[in-house]
């Protein structure tokens, strides 16, 4: 059912006395069935951080009936400082909201529009986070620290474990919630943790000595809960088939992580995609399965992508990746290279689809963002775009990008709206996303890239990110 019709489902069972719509979700109180949710710093002189929400159906922040003079929509009980991130659930009517002022993730409620809370257990700031969709595990990098922290919430094993990584500032999490990956700054190595069996925590406990081959850290030392380890196997000694991987996203089926070697963009020698089975990585006890992946075999399996490799987003059997190249005059300039997963090849060029494509120039190496929404299209935020090969030569450049993935059409959303484009939501079924550019709400249609009307959903403070609440599926999340 698309989104428009549950609106009016909504309406009409609300007059009969009942309070659900799509999904069997229960009407909120707010009564709104489209909602985009607002992560603002600064909204006001009282507060760093706030967390607001519109009727993505009128594209208002007040109700339809108010005669426009009504309160804005917001997340009632939200303090955190400077929220930067919203994970996205909408399947579990929840939402995860990390703030980089207080290094805090609070659950955000969406069935009831209020916080549930700040997790704890984390270690200082993350530069990368993420928990679980049943919410029983958080994994995060703590860069300032060097520390990977688990915080394990399930009813084994509870607690906070800090494994000392150096330089660790991305993780990685498979949409099933059993599998994880850490990345480490300049680093050609990927580790992965695994939780421990009783036997397990037995036999490992004393310190490195008892700890298992490729281990390495296993807290705390007298009884370990979790392990960490290195993602390859220890036992080839070949050269390493990664370079400088910054993270991992996950094929359709959970059977493969493909990991985005980031190559020039940070500091290596070229970009690629690298398949790594995820059965041996999953954490759980004993669900795990065959063996560690060797350099040899990765190598062997690993895809070259000629535009870049610093964020991907999977569709089926294909594989979008995006990334930043370095061009002949020194700057760096945006690329989509589209790879088929039926047999990990790169789509050959054409001239009406070329491949790769040029896209929006961001920053090399930087956390870009990407979703698909209706009409076939995909949508690319970049940073620092002013920076790049277009704005440096003269030429048409903005920081978002409207992919076609039928046609293979590259849209520009321009003129440059006034900054980084930091945020990206579906309103699936309504042909439109919201975006946070340059601290501001956009809205623009997903059948031709035109904008829409924004007046009555810019906020007051700087916009950061969005997330579309009644998503069908926790797939409308932006990939970060």
């Amino acid at each position: 059912m698309s989104s428009a019709a549950a609106l009016l489902v909504a309406a009409a069972l609300a007059g009969c006395g009942t309070t659900t719509y799509f999904a069997g979700r229960t009407l909120p109180p707010s009564g709104l069935a489209n909602r985009v949710l607002i992560a603002i710093q600064n909204p006001s002189a009282l507060s760093t951080g706030g967390l607001q929400f519109v009727d993505a159906y009128y594209d208002i922040r007040f109700k339809y009936n108010s005669a426009n003079t009504g309160p804005a929509f917001s997340i009632a009980g939200y303090s955190g400082n400077l929220p930067v991130s919203i994970q996205n659930m909408p399947e579990e009517l929840s939402g995860a909201v990390y703030s980089t002022g207080d290094g805090a993730l609070t659950m955000i409620s969406y069935s009831q529009e209020k916080s549930s809370g700040a997790l704890s257990g984390l270690n200082g700031k993350s530069s990368s986070i993420f928990t679980t969709r049943n919410q029983a595990y958080v994994f995060a990098a703590n860069q300032a620290s060097h520390v990977l922290t688990v915080v394990d919430r399930s009813a084994t094993n509870a607690g906070s474990y800090a494994f000392s990584l150096p330089g660790v500032y991305r993780v990685s999490v498979n949409p099933g919630g059993s599998a994880a990956l850490a990345f480490v700054q300049n680093s050609n190595y990927v580790y992965y943790p695994r939780k421990l069996s009783a036997a397990q925590t037995t036999a490992y406990a004393g310190g490195s000595a008892n700890w298992p081959t490729g281990a390495i850290d296993c807290e705390p030392f007298a009884a370990p809960g979790w392990c960490l380890f290195q993602a390859l196997s220890p036992d080839d000694n070949k050269p390493l088939a990664l370079d400088r991987p910054v993270k991992a996203v996950f094929s359709a089926d959970g059977s493969t992580a493909y990991v985005l070697n980031c190559g020039p963009e940070c500091g290596g020698t070229a970009s690629s995609v690298t398949p790594m089975p995820v059965a041996p990585l999953i954490y759980l006890v004993g669900q795990q399965s065959g063996s560690l992946p060797t350099h040899t075999a990765l190598a062997g399996s690993t895809i070259p992508i000629p535009g870049g490799a610093s964020n991907a987003l999977v569709d089926s059997s294909t594989l979008y990746v995006v990334g930043q190249k370095l061009m002949p005059d020194g700057f760096w300039g945006g690329y989509l290279t589209v790879v088929n997963l039926s047999n990990n090849t790169v789509v050959p060029s054409t001239v009406a689809a070329p491949n790769p494509v040029s896209i929006s120039d961001g920053a090399p190496g930087a956390v870009s963002r990407m979703l698909e929404a209706d009409d076939n299209t995909l949508w690319i935020g970049m940073t620092q775009c002013t920076n790049g090969e277009r704005a440096n030569n003269g030429l048409p450049y903005g920081c978002l990008t409207m992919y076609n993935t039928s046609t293979s059409k590259v849209t520009l959303l321009e003129p440059y709206v006034g900054g980084d484009a930091t945020g990206i939501a579906a309103v699936t079924g309504l042909h439109k996303i919201y975006t946070a550019e340059g601290g501001q709400v956009y809205i623009y249609s997903t059948v031709d890239g035109t904008a829409i009307d924004n007046q009555y959903v810019t906020v007051t403070g700087t916009a950061y990110d969005v997330a579309y609440m009644d998503g069908l599926s926790d797939a409308n999340n932006t990939v970060y």
